[in-house]
């Protein structure tokens, strides 16, 4: 086993052991602390870091890795440190111990993302250790505040420090590379290539105040309280992405169960839990989220508003909007909380190829697919504005019984050791030949 398995366990639990949950107000404690760690851990082994702070205790770490060819576009790989918060009450261990257990490391952040961020560490630390060069130029970053939008890593990074990315086309980061086990024979490992675009949506509407006890046909209330039931209760339907439609071929085949498109199920049920990732991906969605209005109960406010989480696909933002707009009614004007991109990018290319055959060379049984995630992440967010086309791909062989999409958020979270191992074995063998 190399030094970079045997220490991979230990850097991820010494980083799940630093609080760096992120409230998403700007009350937490911030990633400093983790990104020290980073940063001596890199220092131990004669790497030189780069640290900027966006605000007081938002903390980044950039370090580049110079490569043998420089006529070859760089390759950014890229994890961030904070982390969703934890109420303790609810875990069976310590959500900051960093517990090893049972064959598993324990705590938040076991698998978003501080897994891959210690991946990321152990592999450039054996890079560096024995004295290999990779053909490109690879440049590592662990960012802050993903978790709320990345305003204070990505965001502020690709804005202020553009320069940092030079020579960059491609990237990896979450969610993806995790296997999903059909037999014991064939497991296939999900590589993110899509994401839908996200559209958090203030509907308001005005109306006339007045008292509770009289007659009243312009109410606020009664406004929004319709565009909430009529954008809520929509039926969206099925819409296939090129992504999409791949994935579900690649699954339908490898199950040995048709395609049927007018009924999609019977190859969602073939991936059990895996289907919380995915199985939004296969038409916009519109989820009302929040309701506001008025102060007393016997009066009528002059206002009245809710907040719809909308998700479009790929290609379709503009098909969303059109028809969200028509389902608002005449009264209803829509603001933005947050509105961010779709994207999509093709399963080819040399990248692609070199990430399928590193996970081959670790697991002959590997058959990699590309799948769309419901979610986003900063691999879309702001290094697509910089022209990357971003991956995601944590390599993770996991336990065929494991309830992967549980832990992300979750309760107990864990990830197993030998899936770190495995990842870094992985990750090894795409950032040397790549």
């Amino acid at each position: 086993m190399t030094p970079a398995e045997n220490e991979v366990a230990d850097l991820c639990a010494e980083l799940i052991r630093v609080d760096s949950s992120n409230y998403g107000d700007g009350t937490g404690p911030g990633e400093r602390a983790a990104a020290e760690v980073v940063m001596a851990r890199l220092a131990e082994v004669g790497i030189d870091s780069t640290y900027i702070e966006s605000e007081p205790g938002r903390g980044n770490v950039i370090t580049r890795v110079e490569g043998t060819d420089p006529s070859l576009p760089a390759l950014l790989v890229h994890g961030h440190l904070d982390v969703v918060p934890a109420n303790a009450a609810d875990w069976s261990v310590d959500p900051f111990g960093g517990e090893v257990r049972d064959g598993y490391i324990w705590g938040r952040g076991a698998v978003d993302m501080k897994d891959m961020d210690a991946m990321m560490l152990a592999v450039l630390r054996q890079l560096k250790r024995d004295g290999r060069r990779p053909r490109r130029d690879l440049v590592f970053a662990w960012v802050a505040d993903e978790e709320a939008g990345g305003v204070y890593g990505a965001k502020y990074l690709t804005a202020n420090h553009p320069e940092l990315f030079e020579g960059v086309t491609e990237s990896i980061s979450e969610v993806g590379g995790y296997s999903l086990e059909v037999d014991p024979s064939l497991r296939l490992y999900l590589i993110e290539t899509a994401q839908k675009g996200l559209a958090w949506m203030k509907l308001i509407a005005d109306g006339t105040a007045g008292h509770g006890s009289m007659l009243n046909s312009d109410n606020a209330v009664t406004e929004v309280a319709k565009a909430v039931a009529r954008i809520g209760d929509h039926d969206w339907p099925l819409t296939y992405t090129p992504t999409v439609r791949q994935f579900l071929t690649e699954v339908a085949d490898a199950f040995g169960i048709p395609f049927d498109e007018d009924d999609p199920q019977p190859i969602l049920d073939k991936i059990g839990p895996l289907v919380r990732f995915v199985g939004a991906t296969l038409r916009n969605t519109t989820n009302p989220t929040q309701l506001d209005a008025g102060y007393k109960s016997n009066v009528i406010p002059g206002q009245a508003t809710a907040v719809v989480d909308g998700r479009f696909l790929p290609g379709f933002e503009e098909d969303f909007f059109k028809t969200v707009d028509s389902l608002l009614g005449p009264k209803i004007r829509r603001e933005f909380v947050h509105h961010d991109i779709a994207l999509e990018t093709t399963f080819d290319g040399a990248l692609v190829e070199s990430m399928i055959a590193a996970l081959k060379s670790e697991d002959p049984a590997a058959r990699a697919i590309p799948y769309c995630m419901s979610g986003g992440t900063d691999n879309k967010t702001f290094f697509a504005d910089l022209g990357v086309r971003g991956f995601g791909f944590v390599p993770l062989r996991l336990p065929a019984d494991m309830d992967f999409a549980s832990m992300f958020h979750g309760v107990d979270e864990r990830v197993p050791v030998d899936a770190l191992q495995f990842g870094v074995r992985v990750l090894d063998k795409l950032l040397l030949n790549y």
